[in-house]
């Protein structure tokens, strides 16, 4: 299955429903869609047709303030998780922005971050945090109490090389994208590693610097290609399946997209949506299934 071009908002500034380099986007139960706004310092909440609903954090060091904050994450109970790197710390919050706790603090031991990225929830609330600079994934509870730890820095199975995004499915299989190995890793919930794809380039299954990772309800993974400016489609075994996306300003097309969500089909929305943050267009964009009539 393809996909087509939906709708999309969001324009260069600091005003409200604006964006200065959206580096991530999480969608809640309710289909409403939480955007990392890293270059003004803060999280946004919209509806998922681009409606505001409201917004919080301003830059600095103190709760419920960012220094380019990069990714965030939604669970089952509507928190919302964001990882906050040059403060070294998780920080957790209620779906209305007020603030309820944090966790890190900058160094080499279990629980702490030298630059925190990509997170993600399994269905159980443990939340899953990849490292860039340590070249490793956390894993903690809800709470922010340390569960373990996997990876170092490398090339091999299991070992990362500037990891930014992460996933988790419905069977608590977790997906990494080993940046700067150009590749997608699969581990087990307890770090066991099950298999990896890809090699540099620009062919299908080939990436570029994949940064955003995300899991749809029937297993595929979606991967955010960024400096291919493309989103591609695999099977949980990491079979292609299907792209989409060139380098552009147009509708469909991509400067510098870093992560990418998935909204399931449900009452509200009958079909399922992708949302994509294209970083430097300063702009969410959301593309639906294409629709394949057959001939009679």
């Amino acid at each position: 299955m393809s996909y087509v071009f939906s709708s999309k908002w969001g324009t260069t500034g600091s005003g409200v429903g604006q964006l200065n380099f959206p580096m991530d986007i999480a969608v809640d139960s309710s289909g409403n869609v939480y955007v990392v706004d890293s270059g003004n310092n803060r999280i946004q909440k919209f509806r998922n047709d681009g409606s505001f609903i409201r917004s919080w954090g301003v830059e600095g060091s103190g709760n419920g303030e960012f220094k380019f904050p990069a990714r965030v994450a939604v669970d089952s109970s509507g928190n919302v998780y964001v990882t906050d790197p040059s403060n070294y710390r998780i920080q957790k919050f209620r779906n209305d922005g007020s603030f309820i706790r944090s966790w890190g603090g900058f160094g080499p031991g279990d629980g702490q971050f030298y630059a925190p990225n990509g997170v993600a929830l399994d269905s159980s609330g443990n939340v899953y945090v990849v490292d860039q600079k340590k070249h490793n994934v956390q894993k903690f509870d809800g709470g922010g109490t340390f569960i373990r730890a996997w990876g170092s820095g490398g090339s091999n199975p299991g070992q990362f090389r500037s990891p930014t995004g992460v996933a988790v499915d419905s069977s608590g299989n977790v997906y990494v994208t080993d940046s700067n190995n150009d590749r997608i890793q699969k581990f087990r919930n307890d770090g066991t590693y099950i298999r990896s794809w890809g090699v540099f380039g620009p062919g299908d299954g080939q990436f570029y610097s994949p940064t955003g990772v995300a899991v749809d309800s029937s297993g595929n993974v979606f991967v955010a290609d960024t400096s291919n400016n493309r989103i591609q489609k695999f099977d949980s075994g990491g079979t292609f399946i299907t792209k989409g996306g060139s380098y552009g300003s147009a509708d469909g097309q991509f400067r510098f997209p870093a992560a990418v969500a998935i909204k399931p089909a449900n009452v509200s929305i009958q079909e399922e949506r992708v949302f994509v943050a294209d970083s430097e267009n300063d702009r969410i964009q959301v593309f639906k299934p294409k629709i394949v009539v057959n001939p009679l």
